[in-house]
């Protein structure tokens, strides 16, 4: 393998003016300068990544701290995340926490020594501890994707509008017909649980509507969690006529435990989810849901962090990113159906 005092010997000229030429430090002769590029490719030489992000402070890496690459949700985010790191020269470190601290902690103080040039947090919970050990690593620049309300001066936030896509979901309901609404919700510490349910529940209470408790039932965004959910709402003497999923993979399971009580999907009970992962196209029926803007979500992220990088910005930013509703074959109209409505 060739080194650089290989190359310098093959142009005639010295170690120090090959390193100008490569990292363009310093003003160099244009013929110098062809000599020296000419032998970098006849001896097929390659500088050391290491070596050269030791003179010029940076890497050209990214971490990446996640709960999880393999729900849909968090997988299209990284994939766009990964798009751009390549586009941009970048090698993404990825760091699969689930949620737990001894890893989370871990995976830091690894990104922390690889020296890595920012840093990109995607977890479902933020609590305290793992604030705490955000903050410590403030020296990274850094941008958080959907952690809720601001939890500090230290990072750059992008913020998905769970109560806004909340909000759609109730009022699409509401005019379809549907008074009686059935919901499993996420995990209420989460954005993406408490966010949704309180824009849905508003649009609800400005229709002069409420839910009854016994439809209301817990779930945590797993497919099984929709399925036992809807199991427990459908089991009661009244039913709804129609049940709002807080994320897609749970009404994959609603779906599920829908057809196995022998009720069809739109025709006995109305079901809408929310995420629009890349698979609810082909859920059977067709999933109308929320769609979250994901691909934009994690270029936007990765493109403040640049940002950030480049231009040594401190003051934190935050940019909103709004969902939009999805219309598919899953939701039916209700029995207060206003036919005269505008569509």
């Amino acid at each position: 393998m060739a080194t650089i005092k290989d190359v310098a010997r093959q142009a005639g000229v010295s170690t120090t003016t090959v390193s100008h030429v490569i990292n363009n430090t310093r003003f160099v002769a244009k013929e110098t300068r062809e000599a020296v590029w000419t032998a970098i490719k006849t001896l097929h030489y390659s500088p050391s990544a290491v070596a050269r992000s030791l003179k010029v402070n940076h890497t050209k890496t990214i971490g990446l701290l996640a709960t999880s690459s393999e729900a849909p949700y968090f997988a299209e985010i990284i994939e766009a995340v990964e798009n751009c790191c390549f586009a941009k020269g970048y090698t993404l470190i990825l760091g699969n926490a689930h949620n737990n601290l001894q890893k989370q902690q871990a995976y830091l103080s690894m990104m922390a020594q690889k020296r890595v040039d920012g840093l990109l947090v995607m977890c479902s919970e933020y609590p305290a501890p793992l604030i705490k050990m955000l903050e410590e690593h403030r020296n990274i620049p850094m941008v958080v994707m959907d952690w809720g309300e601001s939890r500090g001066d230290f990072t750059d936030t992008v913020q998905d509008n769970a109560f806004e896509g909340g909000y759609l979901v109730g009022q699409y309901l509401i005019e379809r017909g549907h008074h009686d609404i059935g919901v499993i919700p996420g995990q209420m510490e989460r954005n993406t649980g408490g966010g949704r349910l309180a824009g849905f529940l508003k649009a609800l209470s400005e229709a002069g509507l409420t839910i009854r408790d016994e439809w209301l039932v817990q779930g945590d965004f797993e497919p099984e969690s929709g399925y036992r959910a809807m199991q427990q709402i459908l089991a009661q003497k009244q039913r709804p006529t129609a049940v709002f999923c807080g994320g897609d993979v749970m009404a994959m399971g609603a779906i599920c435990a829908a057809d196995e009580m022998g009720l069809r999907v739109p025709q006995d009970i109305s079901v809408i989810g929310y995420d629009n992962v890349r698979n609810a196209r082909y859920f059977t029926p067709a999933l109308t849901t929320v769609h979250q803007p994901k691909v934009q979500l994690g270029e936007t992220a990765f493109t403040m962090l640049l940002d950030r990088i480049i231009s040594k910005r401190e003051d934190p930013q935050t940019i909103e990113v709004h969902p939009s509703l999805i219309e598919r074959r899953s939701v039916a109209d209700g029995p207060f159906i206003d036919y005269r409505r505008k569509d």
